[in-house]
């Protein structure tokens, strides 16, 4: 196993751990950085001292209630379906491509792309706030138009690995997946 330190799109230190788990399958993962609690405490605190200001002008307890209660399920609604821990990527050069992310919660969401489905993998680029980001994708092939593309699917959308970070996990995939292409298949 090899854990390399890149940066995120935003400057976050991201680590990006390879593991060759035989010649045709290797597992890709990008760990996000843990969620901070000097964040966490200030939204919290920020959220609460509000509630107070406008209990002390409206003598109601139910704001203080309300803040309370407020602050906890967005807290859990965050943890559990917009904090990403981690994002792994399992390319098996015979089966396919299993896509997951592992929320803050212990959530875990997976995908699994068949390897007869994958067109290729590419980097792509797209201009979003006058930059220019990049980002892994894997292309399906269209099954009417063997040329065609069918879907983009991005990879790493809530990790954002720079340039020098997807170079490396393109070229991991390429190896896997130029395998395939050059091993006949059994049948």
């Amino acid at each position: 196993m090899e854990e390399r330190q890149y940066r995120s799109a935003s400057g976050a230190p991201i680590a990006l751990r390879r593991r060759q788990h035989s010649a045709s399958c290797r597992e890709l993962a990008v760990r996000c950085p843990r969620l901070q609690l000097r964040s966490l405490s200030a939204v919290t605190s920020t959220v609460w001292l509000a509630a107070y200001g406008l209990f002390a002008l409206s003598e109601n307890s139910m704001v203080l209630s309300a803040a309370i209660f407020i602050t906890l399920v967005g807290l859990i609604i965050y943890l559990h379906f917009v904090k990403v821990d981690q994002e792994s990527l399992l390319v098996i050069g015979s089966l396919g491509i299993q896509v997951t992310s592992s929320y803050a919660s212990g959530k875990e969401s997976t995908t699994f792309i068949e390897m007869s489905q994958v067109k290729d993998v590419v980097i792509n680029e797209a201009i979003h706030m006058q930059k220019v980001i990049y980002y892994l994708c894997i292309l399906l092939q269209d099954p009417g138009d063997p040329q065609g593309v069918s879907e983009v699917v991005p990879l790493f959308q809530s990790s954002k690995p720079r340039l020098d970070c997807l170079i490396e996990l393109y070229k991991s995939c390429q190896e896997i997946l130029e395998q395939g292409r050059t091993d006949p298949q059994v049948e």
